[in-house]
């Protein structure tokens, strides 16, 4: 990140920069005086998506916070499934339709713990299907979490295929999490309701309610840095 002790702004005001961009979803060039330039701050929200700090920053502070609250850094179990969102004009290269969900847009597949932090992210047009999405999300992910051992999905994925790839894969086992039988509309399922709460959190970031980017590494890192910001507020010294 170059030397620091001729940066004239800290990369802690970067990143509360970044916060409250992606926090109120103002445009770059809107940011308050407070912060550096909206230039300075764009420059180094650039290098975290070609460098992967973003990443590496938020998997520290993810693995502190799973110490904090007792629990193994590295999870066995983990929930996968995708988020549907509507792009803007300036993403429409890089976008599909969902027919299921009815959204012309992007799709975020992610796989979380049991606390719902994401372990995973990859951004896909809409059109793709969960179980290439699938494929895409967990190829190389037994490098980064070399102790998972289950992962639980809901019934959209296919089971017996995508079950059988992620066997050979990365020797995980593959469960679909049912409906409880004769509920009807929308119901609590269990095992799987922390990545809804997942989705709900990026969903109170109002530059994550529609896909604005034009690159999906941007759209990534975005998501990376909402979790960042409510590990830090969680993470922080109570007084």
């Amino acid at each position: 990140m170059g030397n620091s002790s001729l940066r004239r702004h800290s990369l802690r005001s970067v990143f509360d920069a970044l916060f409250y961009l992606v926090r109120t979803g103002c445009p770059w060039r809107y940011l308050p005086s407070h912060y550096p330039p909206w230039q300075t701050v764009s420059y180094h929200f650039k290098r975290f998506c070609r460098t992967g700090l973003g990443t590496h920053v938020y998997r520290a502070l993810r693995d502190t916070e799973r110490r904090r609250v007792g629990r193994d850094p590295h999870p066995t179990v983990a929930i996968m499934d995708a988020q549907s969102v509507k792009t803007m004009e300036e993403s429409g290269c890089i976008r599909g339709f969902d027919a299921h969900k009815c959204v012309k847009g992007r799709k975020r597949h992610l796989l979380v713990d049991t606390l719902g932090l994401p372990l995973s992210v990859y951004v896909t047009p809409a059109n793709l299907h969960d179980t290439c999405g699938a494929r895409c999300l967990l190829t190389g992910l037994a490098y980064c979490v070399p102790h998972l051992k289950l992962i639980w999905a809901d019934q959209a994925d296919p089971g017996h295929q995508l079950a059988d790839w992620c066997k050979t894969t990365g020797g995980w086992a593959f469960e679909i999490v049912k409906r409880m039988p004769g509920v009807r509309g929308w119901s609590q399922q269990p095992k799987r309701w922390s990545i809804e709460r997942t989705f709900a959190w990026l969903l109170c970031n109002r530059r994550l309610t529609v896909d604005y980017e034009r690159n999906v590494q941007t759209s990534k890192t975005f998501i990376e840095v909402a979790f960042i910001r409510l590990l830090v507020a969680r993470l922080r010294p109570r007084r």
